[in-house]
């Protein structure tokens, strides 16, 4: 997987200009922190926040082991436990004022931010650490296509739908097309379904069999392509009227996918210049002119 790099002056701006990099959600990207805005006077912040991002690879819950023997003997031992160190306080309570941690005497919006930074921090030492230690995934892109066009068969019977899974694989990506008629049920709302089902795929295949390499596309009736095409003409007219006028303009909000494709499109064209602003799910586009 191919990480992207990103700037911004905090590292949550840092994070949401590497998802429209990326053009995934949240949560199917990894982050590492390469540098941290640095504190300074009167809680103002130095410096810019940089790090690095790729697509999360696919990983396998691990199976958790139910112990049932002894549940009702631990239970009963830790309640009276915390029975004990109950009473123990209210017996003594000049010792609960002495264990009380003082009242830290920094102020709170400067403490707020060394304990976001110290978390962010933490976050990418333990996403490192998994990155090192995951097992080297086995499963060929073959046996994951086939997967997903099983799964993908399945759910268009279970829906009452015509239609028929085509899959091409091209090294680690993997392409599964639904081809037929009247499949809008698969699509819905502007993609809703099919994201939602892109991730089902992914869980049923990528997941289930432990692969950690491919990336898996779904689509149906050929929707993404021709959603990707709408979308850069109407990028190339936005793009067109903010040189004309010379304002900028705030487009409405999209997914992290659809403003990726407007991104690319907007990268091509002159005299305009293209940022994200706002969380999702109302981050919008705003294209200003240059």
């Amino acid at each position: 997987m191919e990480w992207v790099e990103t700037t911004a002056k905090s590292i949550e701006a840092a994070q949401e200009a590497a998802l429209d990099q990326l053009g995934v959600g949240a949560d199917e990207a990894e982050f590492e922190v390469i540098e941290e805005p640095r504190p300074g006077l009167f809680g103002r912040v130095r410096g810019e926040a940089r790090l690095r991002a790729r697509v999360r690879p696919a990983t396998v819950r691990p199976k958790q082991e139910r112990r049932r023997k002894g549940r009702s003997d631990k239970s009963s031992k830790a309640t009276t436990a915390k029975s004990s160190d109950s009473k123990a306080a209210v017996s003594d309570p000049a010792a609960s004022e002495q264990d009380a941690p003082a009242k830290s005497s920094r102020p709170a919006s400067s403490t707020k931010q060394k304990n976001s930074q110290q978390k962010n921090s933490q976050q990418s030492k333990e996403q490192r650490m998994s990155n090192d230690d995951r097992p080297e995934s086995t499963v060929t892109p073959d046996e994951v296509g086939a997967a997903a066009v099983t799964f993908m068969d399945g759910l268009t019977d279970a829906f009452g739908l015509d239609g028929s899974s085509v899959l091409q694989v091209d090294g680690l990506e993997l392409e599964l097309n639904v081809e037929g008629s009247e499949l809008g049920l698969l699509v819905g709302p502007g993609g809703r379904t099919l994201n939602a089902v892109q991730d089902l795929a992914r869980v049923a295949a990528q997941r289930r069999l432990g692969d950690h390499d491919t990336r898996l596309r779904i689509d149906v009736a050929g929707y993404r392509e021709r959603r990707e095409a709408a979308l850069g003409k109407f990028a190339r007219d936005v793009a067109e009227q903010v040189r004309t006028t010379g304002t900028a303009r705030s487009l409405e909000a999209m997914s992290s996918s659809d403003r990726k494709v407007i991104h690319d499109a907007l990268n091509d064209e002159d005299g305009v210049s293209s940022r994200s602003v706002g969380e999702d799910p109302d981050r919008r586009i705003v294209v200003d002119p240059a």
